[in-house]
């Protein structure tokens, strides 16, 4: 029979909840630690997730810019991409973070390394490969894993995943993406840079249906000069088909007809499924969802006192900087006992295809809906209407805020553009002030001629709803749908 092993404090996973071990440790350096995580250490975000798709993105931005560069006089010529080499640039980067990561886990006094599963067996008790640890306080980090829909014939011809293609050596000449999100455009976006032929399906009406509706559309638009893009179709079925390719059917949700779509690879990119179930969470008295993802109170804390669920394994927002934020949470909470709630009115995110897309806050729906459309003012702003945006010849792109009329208060802001991610900041910054104002913006100096200027003149431009889409069915002919 197994000795049980207590610690001070158990971390499942070694993303974001590393955070709070190591301000722990810190803190206390003799506190006993057991850190589990069954994959490479370094969390999702490292091993498979943003990191290890951005080291490949920007390459595909690089390409994307080079066919531009004759609009500028600059005869160019794009050779052909070396495809291994991309690869191998990505793995050979994440791979030296994760080797220190597993180093210093091996190696830190006070902190036992278990890289097997972890399963519940009781409250607070915790099987790990051959031994069973046990600790007053727990932190689940355990994040997500790939969600596959259930597809006659998948499973049989083969396909992958946003984990698994990080390993794949030769680029496929063809590859049919299933899911409209983010994961599918950006990994559409990157596969097309890289030569292959791409088709995204996605069973939503819009293209990307979590961004406000005339961004999706705008980015369908411009994504679709590089691939084929599909909407408001449920793939059914997947098969093999002559020369070794593969065959998806698909059934058009609105009027039931089917199409096929044949390509030599399959990327299933539907969204993120809980990974919960591997920790047995009912054996530990975790209540979960009926997805899967555990639930917390607003503190981050589960249904057992000092078991702490953030990151993926929460189910909410699956981004980093989200994980982050949660873990500065549960460490107010869990250690500092201070009782703070988790707040996510102004949660950003942003996807790197070309265009670049970034968001934050609420939809000019939703605002309308939480706020009367009488009580709401929108601001919009092309690029192409400021100096810098002139100078780097691009067109259509815009900014759009949303504010509250009396107040002036950011309820949301929506970017398709060059560097969205980084001009968003400015906005997201003033969110998280009390006041939550638009005012630093609008009286703020904005070097000229920056881009920063189409934030500043967004903001300048605040009109109600109404007239807002008067002007964008001005700009856009034929209209963004």
């Amino acid at each position: 029979m197994s000795l049980i092993k207590s610690y001070d404090l158990i971390v499942v996973g070694t993303g974001s909840a590393m955070n709070i071990a190591e301000a722990m440790t810190r803190d206390d350096p003799h506190l006993k630690v057991a850190v589990v995580d069954k994959d490479e250490p370094g969390g999702i975000c490292l091993t498979r997730g943003c990191i290890p798709s951005k080291l490949l993105l920007y390459p595909a931005e690089m390409v994307r810019t080079i066919e531009r560069a004759s609009e500028f006089g600059i005869d160019v010529r794009l050779g052909k991409t070396d495809f291994l080499k991309v690869m191998d640039r990505m793995r050979t980067l994440t791979g030296s973070e994760i080797k220190m990561i597993k180093e210093g886990l091996s190696n830190t006094e006070n902190v036992d390394f278990y890289p097997v599963a972890a399963e519940f067996i009781a409250p607070y008790k915790l099987k790990v490969g051959n031994d069973i640890i046990t600790s007053k306080m727990i932190l689940l980090c355990a994040g997500s894993k790939p969600l596959i829909p259930p597809i006659k014939g998948l499973d049989k011809v083969g396909y992958l995943t946003s984990d698994t293609l990080l390993k794949i050596t030769r680029l496929p000449e063809s590859i049919a993406v299933i899911g409209g999100g983010f994961i599918a455009a950006e990994y559409g976006h990157f596969f097309s840079a890289m030569g292959s032929k791409v088709t995204i399906i996605g069973r939503a009406p819009l293209f990307l249906p979590d961004e406000e509706p005339e961004v999706s559309a705008l980015a369908k638009r411009e994504l679709q000069k590089h691939m084929t893009i599909i909407t408001s179709h449920e793939v059914q079925e997947a098969d093999k088909a002559p020369g070794g390719k593969k065959k998806l059917i698909a059934v058009d949700r609105a009027t039931g007809k089917k199409i096929e779509v044949t390509a030599d690879e399959i990327l299933v990119a539907a969204g993120r499924a809980s990974n919960a179930d591997t920790l047995h969470p009912e054996k530990g008295g975790i209540t979960t969802d009926k997805n899967g993802w555990i639930i917390v109170n607003e503190y981050l804390e589960t249904s057992e006192p000092n078991v702490w669920a953030l990151g993926d394994a929460n189910g909410k927002y699956p981004f980093k900087h989200k994980a982050n934020y949660e873990s500065s949470i549960v460490y107010y909470n869990a250690v500092l006992k201070r009782n703070v709630k988790a707040d996510y009115h102004a949660v950003p995110h942003a996807i790197f295809t070309y265009p670049e897309i970034a968001s934050v806050g609420l939809k000019e729906k939703e605002a309308i809906e939480k706020y009367g459309e009488e009580n709401v003012l929108v601001g919009f702003q092309r690029y192409q209407d400021t100096a810098k945006g002139e100078a780097m010849n691009v067109k259509d792109y815009f900014v759009k805020v949303i504010v509250e009329n009396e107040t002036m208060k950011i309820l949301g802001a929506h970017i398709i553009g060059p560097s969205a991610s980084v001009l968003i900041q400015e906005i997201i910054n003033l969110m998280y002030t009390p006041e939550q104002s638009a005012f630093p913006i609008i009286r703020g100096m904005h070097i000229h001629p920056a881009l920063s200027e189409v934030v500043e003149r967004a903001f300048g431009s605040l009109m109600p709803p109404e007239h807002y889409h008067h002007t964008i069915e001005e700009h856009y002919q034929p209209p963004l749908k």
